[in-house]
Formats: C-alpha cells, sequence, structure tokens
C-alpha cells in the first residue's frame, strides 16, 4: 500500500514494489526480507472510533487558514492524505478515488465532504488550489466545489493528523521524495473514524455503506439498510464482505412474503372466478 512521491523519479523496481503492496493494509510490525528498508517505517494503521484532533489548523486552497473542525459536524467525510506534486502514486490513489465518486449517486458537497491533505510542508495553497480544480473538473459536479478541501499545513499539524488515523510515512533524503501508505478513511460527521479502504481502488459499494454507517444511517435508502444487514465491514481486509446467514435470513423472509402474497393473488382470483360463474335464481309468478 505504498505510496511514493517524485520530486525525482523513484526507480521503477520500488514504485511496482509499492503498487503491489497497495492492495494490502501494512501493519507496523511486519516487514519482509523482499521490503526496502525505507518502507519499514510505512504503514496504515487503523485507528477505528478515535477522534481527530479538530484544533489542528492548516490552510485551504485560497490560502485562510482553517482549523479542521470546519469541515465536520454535519456529513461524514472522506480523509485522503497525500502531496499535491507527486505523479505516481498519490495520483494514482486520487484518481481512484475520483472513479469511485463518480459512480456513487451520492454528491460530495451533499450528502458528504471530502477533505484532501498534503504530507508535504513545502506545498503551498496555490499548489492545492490547482489540483483542486483538476479534480473538481474531473468530477463533473459543480456542488462539490464547496464540499471537497484541498488543505496544505505545518510539519507538526501534519505530523499529529498523520498519527491521528494511523498513517505512517517516512522521508527519503536519498531519492528527495516520501514514501507512504495509501488509502482513503471515512469518518463521522463528529470526526470519528469510521471505516479504512486500502489500496488505489474503491469499491463504490463499500464506500457508499461506509458512508451510510459513518452518518448513523441519515443519509442512503432503504436498499442500503437492507444491504447493511447482510453485509459486515472487515477491518483486515478494509471492505465489506457477505455475511452468509443473515443474507439467508433475508432471502427466506423474501420467500415466504412473495408465496404468501402469491397465494393471496391466487385465492383471490378464484373467488373472482366462482363469483362470475353464479347466476341470481329465477323469480316465480303466482
Amino acid at each position: 500500500m505504498t505510496l511514493l512521491r517524485c520530486r525525482l523519479h523513484f526507480p521503477s523496481l520500488y514504485l511496482l514494489l509499492g503498487l503491489s503492496l497497495s492492495a494490502l493494509p501494512v501493519w507496523g510490525h511486519h516487514t519482509t526480507s523482499h521490503r526496502p528498508p525505507v518502507l519499514d517505517d510505512v504503514g496504515l494503521d487503523q485507528r477505528l472510533h478515535e477522534p481527530l484532533p479538530l484544533d489542528l489548523a492548516f490552510r485551504d486552497e485560497t490560502g485562510a487558514r482553517v482549523r479542521l473542525e470546519k469541515f465536520f459536524g454535519d456529513k461524514p467525510v472522506i480523509l485522503t492524505l497525500v502531496y499535491y506534486d507527486c505523479p505516481n502514486l498519490c495520483t494514482l490513489v486520487l484518481n481512484g478515488l475520483l472513479r469511485t465518486l463518480r459512480a456513487l449517486s451520492f454528491t460530495v458537497g451533499e450528502q458528504f465532504d471530502v477533505v484532501t491533505v498534503s504530507i508535504d510542508p513545502d506545498n503551498t495553497p496555490a499548489l492545492a488550489a490547482a489540483k483542486k480544480a483538476q479534480y473538481i473538473r474531473g468530477y463533473g459536479r459543480p456542488e462539490a466545489a464547496h464540499g471537497w478541501h484541498f488543505l496544505t499545513g505545518e510539519p507538526d499539524a501534519i505530523r499529529r493528523l498523520a498519527q491521528a488515523v494511523g498513517f505512517r510515512y517516512t522521508y527519503d533524503a536519498e531519492h528527495d521524495q516520501f514514501a507512504h501508505a495509501s488509502g482513503v478513511m471515512v469518518l463521522t460527521p463528529q470526526g470519528k473514524l469510521a471505516r479504512y479502504f486500502y489500496g488505489i481502488e474503491y469499491a463504490p459499494r463499500d464506500v457508499r455503506l461506509g458512508l451510510v454507517e459513518a452518518a448513523a444511517n441519515r443519509i442512503g435508502s432503504p436498499i442500503d439498510q437492507l444491504l447493511l444487514f447482510c453485509y459486515h465491514y472487515d477491518p483486515q481486509s478494509g471492505t465489506y464482505s457477505l455475511v452468509i446467514l443473515k443474507a439467508l435470513r433475508i432471502a427466506g423472509v423474501v420467500t415466504i412474503l412473495l408465496l404468501g402474497a402469491f397465494m393471496g393473488m391466487m385465492f383471490r382470483h378464484d373467488r373472482r372466478q366462482k363469483s362470475s360463474h353464479e347466476k341470481p335464481g329465477a323469480g316465480g309468478t303466482g
């Protein structure tokens, strides 16, 4: 799940390794003989149900100083940690998220917001503004301009935010770049971590269910409620999986209801048929 930042292009072997790791969570204690040393301190450790430090201050894409609390309170939030001048993995993360967002019927700025924060303290608000314009244009829904925020910050604020969400990254001085984890997080309107989705591609169904759960079912449809009954979030894989027993119960209930409705229709049909063949008795004369 490692993404690589390139002021200078990272060797292709490291990039391919990073991509191969991107589909799985990277736990802090896990290393292998094939893992480059620069990646030893890289990972994404889940902090489910933990709150963000909403008092942290950043700069938005206009250069205004804002606290994280500004982006919470009404809607669930998707959080991404990347940096804006990386042509490799960070771009893949944002592009993967963009494809998922375009597939959702939910709209950024209406049912939920997105907050993207650069881990590079050298990134400027001007760079953030350019990145925002690019992705708002690619998203194609004007409402998102008020709901997708691109932030920059000072080293301490970035470090504290990354620690709070379990996002471990390191700076590689030899190559003048960062190595870091790849994934996105869903937070509740109150700023608590609710769901993690790993890698560079995020299943629209999973992200939708994560948003519905994070919003405490204040968004979504009855179908979403049914799916949440049948699907369970697996923290290890960062995906929703089908719970067979629950699905079978739902299928059984639906079968009984359909059978009952069919029998009721047939009973009413038989009664109508019988009634139409019965004629009233003729009256006699004296």
